[in-house]
Formats: C-alpha cells, sequence, structure tokens
C-alpha cells in the first residue's frame, strides 16, 4: 500500500515539472507562407478596383510583394485576380506599397487569418526592382522578423518575380519547386549554390559584391539561368552573367565537382568533356605597389561525347589534340567571366576579395574601402591543366 501511494505521489511530481506549449496556435487558424516575390510597385487590377472605392491608405506604390500561401484549402478565398484557388495546393496573394511589414499587416483585412512566415523557403527579387531599390532595403523586414528563418534562400528573377510563384503542374507548389531544384547541383555545375539569409546578412554589413542565382519563366516554368550581380557598394543590381559565366563562378570557389565543357573539333562537330574533378587556386601575387591574381585550375575528366564518327576515340594522339581544345574552352570561358566582372560591372563576384583578405590581410585592409575599382584594373592570369582519364563505355 506504502509503495502504491508513493507511486502516485512520484507520478504527479512528475506531472507538475512537465512544461507546456502555453503560447502555441492551432496550424488551421494561421495562413503560412512559403514564398514571397518582390517586384516593381505596380497594383493589381483587385487593388486598383480597391482603392478606386476609397481602400487606401498614406504610401507610395514602390514595390509589390507576392506571398505564396499553402496549403490553399486552409486559407481560401481567392487569388489576387480574382480566380477561385479550390483546385491548386497554394494560393498568391498580392499587395503593393512601400513598406513589406505593412504590406503584410494589410492581408489582416483582406484574409480570415493572420499570415505568419516559420515555413517561409524562398525569397525571389526581381532585378529590376534592384535597379531602383538597394537590397538591404528590401530584406530589411524579413531579418528583423523573429519568425523567418535564417535559412531561407534568396534568388533573382528575369522579369516579374511574381511569376515564378505560378506552376501548371497539378499539386505543385512553386515555392517547395524552386528550393527542390538545388539537388540538381550534383549533375551540374551551372546552380550556384544557394544564398540564405544569414549569408545575405553578412555580405550586405561587408558591403562585398555577390552574386545571385537567377530564375526565368516561360509558360509558367522556371528555370535556373545564369546570375546577378549585386553591386557592394550599392546594394543594386548592375547586370547578368550567363550560364556559363556561372559555371565558372561555381568552379572558381571549388564548389562544382560536376558539369560539362562542350567545344567543336577539327571537323567543326561538338565534342564534349565530362567533369570527374574540378579544383581550383586563387593566389594574389603583390610586386612594390602592384597587384596581381594566378588562378589555377586542375580538373580530369571523360571524353563523354563525340560525333566525329571518322576517328575512333581511344586513338593514341587523341587525347592530347583533344585536351588542348577542351583547354582552350576553359580558359575562354574563365576570360570572357573576368572581363564581364572587370570591364563591364566593376564588381567582384567571384570572391578575389576574400583570398587577398586571407593572404594579405595589410594590403586588403588599404584597399577594401574601394576594393570593385581595384578590382577592375588587376591583372588576372589563368592556368588550365586538363587531363582526359578515359573515354567511357564504348564499342568498336
Amino acid at each position: 500500500m506504502y509503495r502504491r501511494i508513493l507511486v502516485v505521489l512520484c507520478s504527479l511530481l512528475i506531472l507538475a515539472t512537465l512544461t507546456s506549449c502555453w503560447s502555441s496556435k492551432e496550424i488551421e487558424d494561421l495562413a503560412l507562407y512559403a514564398g514571397l516575390a518582390l517586384d516593381i510597385g505596380e497594383l493589381s487590377p483587385t487593388e486598383q478596383k480597391l482603392e478606386d472605392k476609397g481602400a487606401t491608405y498614406y504610401k507610395k506604390n514602390k514595390i509589390t510583394a507576392t506571398v505564396q500561401m499553402v496549403p490553399a484549402n486552409s486559407v481560401g478565398g481567392v487569388d489576387n485576380q480574382g480566380n477561385s484557388s479550390s483546385s491548386a495546393p497554394y494560393m498568391n496573394v498580392t499587395g503593393t506599397g512601400d513598406s513589406v511589414l505593412e504590406i503584410f499587416r494589410q492581408y489582416s483585412i483582406l484574409r480570415e487569418r493572420p499570415i505568419i512566415g516559420h515555413h517561409l523557403k524562398v525569397i525571389v527579387i526581381s532585378s529590376e526592382l534592384l535597379k531602383q531599390q538597394k537590397i538591404n532595403q528590401l530584406l530589411d523586414f524579413v531579418l528583423r522578423d523573429n519568425d523567418i528563418r535564417p535559412s531561407t534562400m534568396v534568388f533573382l528573377s528575369q522579369g516579374r518575380a511574381a511569376d515564378t510563384m505560378v506552376s501548371k503542374q497539378k499539386n505543385e507548389i512553386p515555392a517547395f519547386h524552386i528550393r527542390d531544384m538545388l539537388r540538381n547541383q550534383k549533375r551540374t555545375s551551372k546552380v550556384l549554390d544557394p544564398v540564405i539569409l544569414s549569408k545575405m546578412d553578412a555580405l550586405m554589413a561587408s558591403k562585398r559584391s555577390f552574386a545571385l542565382q537567377n530564375l526565368v519563366t516561360a509558360n509558367d516554368e522556371v528555370e535556373f539561368s545564369g546570375a546577378g550581380v549585386i553591386k557592394g557598394d550599392t546594394g543594386n543590381w548592375v547586370g547578368t552573367l550567363n550560364q556559363e559565366d556561372t559555371e565558372c563562378l561555381t568552379w572558381l570557389s571549388n564548389g562544382g565537382q560536376s558539369g560539362v565543357i562542350k567545344t567543336y573539333d577539327w571537323s567543326n562537330e561538338p565534342i564534349t568533356y565530362e567533369l570527374k574533378s574540378m579544383k581550383s587556386k586563387i593566389t594574389s601575387k603583390v610586386d612594390g605597389d602592384n597587384l596581381s591574381f594566378d588562378v589555377n585550375i586542375k580538373t580530369e575528366g571523360r571524353l563523354i561525347e563525340t560525333w566525329n564518327v571518322e576517328e575512333y576515340p581511344a586513338a593514341t594522339h587523341l587525347p592530347q589534340k583533344v585536351e588542348k581544345l577542351f583547354k582552350k574552352r576553359l580558359e575562354q570561358m574563365m576570360e570572357s567571366l573576368f572581363h564581364k566582372l572587370q570591364s563591364d560591372y566593376k564588381a567582384d563576384a567571384a570572391g578575389f576579395s576574400t583570398r587577398l583578405s586571407i593572404q594579405e590581410p595589410a594590403l586588403w585592409k588599404k584597399l577594401e574601402d574601394h576594393w570593385d575599382e581595384e578590382f577592375s584594373r588587376t591583372p588576372i592570369h589563368v592556368t588550365v591543366d586538363l587531363k582526359i582519364t578515359d573515354f567511357g563505355s564504348f564499342t568498336q
């Protein structure tokens, strides 16, 4: 009997010390948003009609924010065009103004449930908007908001950012689709490592230039295509890098262990090299007042495709001959990237500043306040060591 009473008392003591989630909110009472798109301010037809009827407040229409709420059946209603969202697993709602937070609060007088950003996955910003507004202005609220996780990824869009939040695929949520597309990094070097909010905060604070993965859309399809360059001292978009430039950026950061290099042989037929490994090293060289960089690239791979059926791929004279073709092509790709960064955009989005700050800290302190200007006139020498190790599987 005594033992039974002791067990009951111990159980009550344990229950009394258990904590509970006193601030919990039922998920059915919330509108979770997974994607955020920021564009140049442009009133939607619904917003225009509402404002014509007096539904307005003190603001300037600088930005249009589109939030993607999921699942749609937990929020119901219609999208910003007035169409029913019952058939889609998500719903996009748009607001226009000059404060992201204020736009979000306006949703509270439009929807029956408050939006909450605990599950925000991606932020897409229009490059056209970044020509007018600084990136630190646009991201100030999301960096301050405790609801939004620092692992949220930031992308650029060529065209309206809101278009990336639309899909014609049944049961596909565009924000999740964009996030999951990054899984293909193991198959191609044309996809940059994602820039998350915590890293974005550091980049903006350091005022260093950087590149963000670019998205393009057509017929409700979204594709990674190149990158956009953000100027460090202004925070504005200054230009676009194509897909080959993006590959070079990836290889320079030693982040790409996959991808292909295609060129044309002596018969003007396409020939393709598949990377098995790629290592790069950036070395700063100081000679008095003169600064330069040496870029050494070493790669091994296979000759994976050739359209020249006249020559047997494993002929003893072929590897050296083909290696020269691919080496020249890779050198051209790198030189094209450096020309754009140094001459066209005058922005070091390739990480040369990081190498200099590590290798020559004293010199870096003298140059960091005007680094992009100094970078634009610094010589860069590229050396490529490319070796074909095999020819894949083939039969004669």
